[in-house]
């Protein structure tokens, strides 16, 4: 019995962490929701559609996604292009962007 336990925690373990973290990636992005615009050549971009964040940036740009709760899904350094996080679920996120705090809604 005790190696059944251990067998099923193994299992799903494995199965939490290989679908855990969403992963960014380079895309084309449709329309902005906000911009963060610090200079005329200094800006950066977000979009939500069809479950998913879109972020475009013209410069290497800090990114920490969280649920409403404050846990933390996401956290990477993306440089300058436009980048998709495909979200697995509805709700409510906190996005921080640079020194940036917004909310989202997918």
């Amino acid at each position: 019995m005790r190696q059944f336990v251990v067998i099923a925690l193994f299992v799903l373990s494995a199965m939490l962490l290989s679908g855990a973290a969403p992963r960014w990636e380079a895309v084309d992005a449709p329309g902005r929701i906000f911009t963060e615009q610090r200079s005329d050549s200094d800006r950066t971009e977000v979009a939500v559609r069809e479950g998913a964040i879109y972020i475009s940036s013209q410069h290497q740009v800090s990114i920490k996604v969280f649920t409403i709760l404050g846990q933390l899904i996401s956290q990477e350094t993306l440089p300058a292009g436009t980048h998709r996080l495909q979200m697995s679920a509805k709700g409510i996120y906190i996005l921080k962007i640079g020194t940036t705090t917004r909310r989202v809604t997918i």
